[in-house]
């Protein structure tokens, strides 16, 4: 627990942290509506994507070429002009975190909107809509957080921050740094799982409103702790942990 309360007390990057986690439960639950109901293709995970193209191209039955297409262009797009506009909040990372959140909200919220009129199952071009809409949404996210670097909590990709959960472990490692390594993994974990039960006991629909409804909270609390004038609001020095 005192591990936990230091992470998360961190007066270099204050509240982001928790924020971050409760940012890759949300990407889990929108990975298990890609894969369980957009053609098995990701929108948060491009390595998977490219994969998942080479598959279908030799033929390979589930897979949609398009879905995974409009994902890959669209998380290229939304990477590419949130970086373009990241030069324009120098250093203020918490009004680059709020709006980052916002937007991402839109862009959710429009792939719901689509969802909803679409009805689950939903057709190819209602899929590529909404595949494309979501990978915007998390090209933005991964620019953005990239850009916060808060060390080992990348929102999406957790082949890194596995690696180091097992250095640390061959290493007799513990800490903070392990601390938000397990929490990392954890935080996708329960978003999939999350994610999947509503994609097969209810619908990839609900799975989206949920994703959606999480974001509105995370852009109210990054709002709120973004109002009082703290360090964490600029740009962070380099870590003093590993």
């Amino acid at each position: 627990m005192k591990v936990l309360r230091t992470y998360f007390a961190d007066p270099r990057d204050g509240p982001l942290p928790a924020l971050l986690v409760v940012l890759t439960i949300v990407t889990g639950v929108i990975d298990a509506v890609s894969i369980l109901s957009l053609g098995r293709v990701f929108v948060a995970n491009m390595t998977g994507n490219v994969v998942f193209v080479g598959f279908a191209l030799a033929g390979a039955q589930g897979f949609s070429v398009s879905a995974a297409m409009f994902a890959l262009g669209g998380f290229l797009v939304g990477a590419l002009l949130t970086g373009v506009a990241i030069g324009r909040f120098g250093n203020r990372r918490g009004a680059l975190f709020c709006t980052g959140l916002l937007v991402q909200f839109g862009l959710l919220a429009i792939a719901f909107v689509v969802a909803v009129v679409a009805g689950a199952p939903y057709g190819a071009a209602a899929r590529d809509a909404i595949a494309a809409s979501c990978a915007l949404a998390m090209g933005l996210q991964n620019a953005v957080v990239t850009k916060l670097a808060v060390p080992d909590l990348t929102t999406t990709v957790l082949t890194r921050t596995l690696t180091g959960i097992a250095v640390d472990a061959l290493a007799g490692g513990h800490g903070p740094a392990l601390a938000r390594r397990v929490l990392a993994v954890l935080a996708m974990l329960a978003g999939a799982v999350i994610g999947a039960v509503l994609v097969l006991h209810d619908s990839p629909t609900a799975a989206l409103g949920l994703a959606t409804g999480l974001l509105a909270i995370l852009a109210c609390a990054a709002l709120v702790a973004s109002r009082r004038p703290a360090a964490w609001q600029l740009a962070a020095p380099p870590p003093s942990h590993t």
